[in-house]
Parts: structure tokens; C-alpha cells; sequence
């Protein structure tokens, strides 16, 4: 696999939760580090992964936001 992000996190799929639209996906990248994403549930069907398979957590964005009361 070549791609142009340079945020690549190898991890174990943990989690699948499937919805009708979405579904939420995390993986285990490092022993307590965990990284969920939500992808269209066509992409995860796609995938076709289960818990306990090896997954990549490709990582493009502009900025991360994070905010409290």
C-alpha cells in the first residue's frame, strides 16, 4: 500500500458497531491507545473486517478540534 498521508497508525480492529448509515470503527494502535472513526457502513461492508483483524487509521486532516464548557 503507497499513500500520501503521513499519519498511518497500524492497529487491531477492537470495535465494529454497524448502523444503517454509519458505522463506528476503533482500533487498538498501541496497547491502550485506541483510535475510533465513523465511516459510511457501504465502506465498512466493503472493508470487510471483524474484530481481531489488522487495520490502518489513515490520518488527513487540516486540524483536530477538541473543546469543553
Amino acid at each position: 500500500m503507497k499513500i500520501s498521508a503521513r499519519n498511518v497508525l497500524q492497529g487491531k480492529v477492537i470495535s465494529i458497531v454497524t448502523g444503517p448509515v454509519s458505522t463506528e470503527l476503533t482500533l487498538e494502535v498501541a496497547p491502550g491507545v485506541r483510535v475510533t472513526s465513523s465511516i459510511t457502513s457501504t465502506s465498512a461492508q466493503s472493508l470487510g473486517l471483524t474484530e481481531g483483524d489488522n487495520a490502518y487509521a489513515v490520518i488527513k486532516a487540516s486540524s483536530v478540534m477538541v473543546a469543553v464548557d
